[in-house]
């Protein structure tokens, strides 16, 4: 069986350096938190990283959904380095340089565009007990320049060197242009290109863009949440059935003939529903005692990259949803998006 080679898989997204500390209520109330929550930064909470930076023991780990998912793919493939590509638009500032050196250190590809407009992007987790109150701020993750970026001929060479490709639907509402550049490119050419639906407000919101894309999309991830949206806001036939879903969005219109569309819902500790041919299959998950649950936060992520880690060596569907489970039963084990050294994975 084929083995991953450098640069083979490709993701662009909203590159974010997660800071994670452990913080009293107090903080929490005075940036009005709740215990247990994901929120954007507001005006208010401007001054919460920096406090957070300056008063706490913090953690820094390189971020933002497709960044984890390429990250975890590349730890599960383990060797050779590399093998995962990921861009994305970070500032030229101290957070930036941070991060590039914990994409480093996660053995990624990064090539990050580089401007000064705004800030590096950040992901502040606020730790209290078993609690994590999560406040992103975008900030340079919105500015990513498919011309000053993606279309330069050192970087589009990585494009075309890797043989699957992800994104996060989170990246629509930032360059939809440069998804559908790459998508296009992985359909002439016959290659693999996955897309997450992501959250529901991805359907309701950007629907246009999301239906530019999709007839290029060969694996389309979600979970039972953002299936319901796609469907109601799609306009698909009215059915709350998961399995009627997944298999009317995989009939949904397709350029490349070649590759049959996947859709595969993930539904937490309930079963994976996966479009298999012209069946959809469930597949149960890793059995977990729930007190070994420390955060969810990262699972969906987590599963795109176990998923990931096998597909682009080429294995059957069924083991790339093996690994997929592998991947998010051991990182809901642990605070954020973190693992062990190594898999333990067969």
């Amino acid at each position: 069986m084929p083995t991953a080679s450098q640069n083979a898989l490709f993701g662009m997204g909203n590159p974010l350096l997660d800071i994670s500390a452990v913080v009293d209520k107090d903080f929490l109330d005075k940036y009005g938190l709740k215990p247990n929550d994901q929120i954007l930064a507001e005006e208010k909470h401007k001054a919460l990283f920096e406090e957070l930076v300056q008063k706490n023991k913090v953690e820094y780990h390189a971020g933002g959904s497709t960044q984890n998912s390429v990250k975890i793919a590349q730890w599960m493939i383990q060797q050779p380095h590399k093998v995962a590509t990921f861009f994305g638009c970070i500032g030229k500032d101290h957070f930036g340089e941070i991060l590039k050196q914990k994409a480093a250190e996660a053995n990624v590809d990064a090539h990050y565009y580089e401007q000064s407009a705004e800030p590096t992007g950040t992901c502040a987790a606020c730790i209290t007990g078993d609690n994590r109150s999560l406040v992103a701020n975008l900030a340079a993750a919105n500015c990513y320049n498919k011309e000053k970026h993606l279309d330069l001929d050192k970087n589009w060479s990585l494009v075309e060197k890797a043989r699957v490709y992800y994104i996060a639907g989170f990246f629509l509402t930032v360059s939809p242009e440069s998804i559908l550049k790459v998508a296009k490119h992985a359909s002439d050419h016959n290659k693999t290109f996955g897309l997450n639906l992501s959250a529901p407000f991805i359907s309701q919101f950007f629907k246009d863009p999301l239906m530019k894309v999709l007839p290029y999309v060969d694996v389309l991830f979600g979970n039972e949440t953002v299936s319901e949206a796609m469907r109601k806001y799609v306009h698909l036939p009215h059915t709350e059935d998961i399995e009627e879903i997944a298999k009317r969005v995989q009939n949904l219109p397709k350029v490349n003939k070649n590759r049959q569309r996947v859709v595969v819902f993930t539904q937490g500790s309930e079963d994976t529903v996966a479009t298999v041919g012209d069946k959809v299959t469930r597949f149960p998950v890793v059995d977990i005692d729930q007190r070994d649950i420390v955060d969810t936060n990262g699972a969906g992520d987590a599963f795109v990259g176990g998923f990931l880690s096998e597909l682009v060596q080429d294995k059957p569907l069924e083991q790339c949803i093996r690994a997929g489970h592998y991947a998010a039963n051991t990182i809901i084990r642990r605070s954020g998006c973190t693992f062990p050294d190594k898999p333990d994975f067969q």
